[in-house]
């Protein structure tokens, strides 16, 4: 664990984190623009890999935060950036929204669509387009002993009125309990979509804090990958689960905006 002061990137959940639904967090903007008056830098980091870096780039706009899309981090991205480094082979059986698609596509992998065309990976993203035929076409692949990688192990994703529906997780477990076979997974709470962070921005591990509300994923995350972490109370975790969490975080606040007040302290008393 650093001090908070040394941090020189902050990896930020977005839904919990920086805002709520289509509401910003109290302080959220305030926070990004102290990161800025210290020379900090900050990306978006998100487990969602149904929708591309462009999609989060204009959701932020409208909430009133401008940033590059090089700012935004997807599962998909990592697990593009993962393959291309341990995977030989560039032949892929995509389970995947068409934003996924078209970024394996711009990446140089060929998605094969004909049953009979054998591939050299499955992939599983977050597929809200999911169909029966798809489902069975992947089951013989990885029944004939083809690897499968999925993007990212969230049970359920957010949406408004409270309310949730069926994340990629939840397709892993009836491909593993339909064929035995489980898949390498990529993204939070795995180590390697902060590696590929830290390679793609050329930072060091002790340089860079993950930000965010949910233990299993971004705190946990923070334990797997050897970097910082910092819980916030502004999502899905309460005092209560946390105290009764065997997941521990290096730093506890009550939302992003109380960072930026430390952050602020560290400034004031060098000055």
């Amino acid at each position: 664990m650093n001090e908070l002061n040394d941090i020189k990137c902050f990896l930020l959940d977005m839904d919990g984190t920086f805002y709520l639904g289509n509401t910003l967090i109290d302080g959220a903007l305030d926070f990004l623009d102290i990161l800025k008056s210290q020379q900090k830098k900050f990306i978006f980091l998100t487990n969602n890999s149904s929708k591309n870096k462009s999609t989060y780039k204009q959701k932020l706009s409208a909430l009133g935060c401008h940033v590059d899309e090089e700012q935004v981090y997807t599962s998909g991205e990592a697990t593009i950036w993962y393959m291309k480094k341990n995977c030989p082979g560039n032949k892929i059986y995509l389970m995947g929204t068409e934003p996924l698609m078209k970024e394996f596509e711009k990446a140089g992998f060929i998605l094969v669509n004909d049953e009979n065309d054998k591939p050299d990976y499955v992939v599983l993203g977050f597929d809200t387009t999911l169909t029966y035929e798809k489902i069975w076409t992947a089951c013989d692949y990885l029944r004939d002993g083809i690897p499968f990688l999925a993007t990212h192990p969230d049970f359920n994703c957010p949406i408004k009125d409270s309310k949730y529906m069926p994340d990629t997780g939840s397709m892993i477990r009836m491909f593993e309990a339909s064929t035995g076979v489980s898949p390498v997974v990529i993204g939070k709470p795995y180590g390697y979509i902060v590696e590929a962070i830290i390679e793609k921005y050329g930072l060091k591990k002790e340089d860079v804090a993950i930000v965010g509300d949910r233990l299993y994923t971004d705190i946990k995350t923070g334990v797997n990958a050897g970097i910082t972490s910092i819980l916030v109370l502004s999502g899905e975790t309460s005092e209560e689960m946390y105290k009764k969490s065997d997941i521990p975080a290096d730093y506890v606040f009550s939302s992003i905006k109380y960072i930026g007040e430390e952050l602020k302290q560290f400034q004031k008393s060098f000055i």
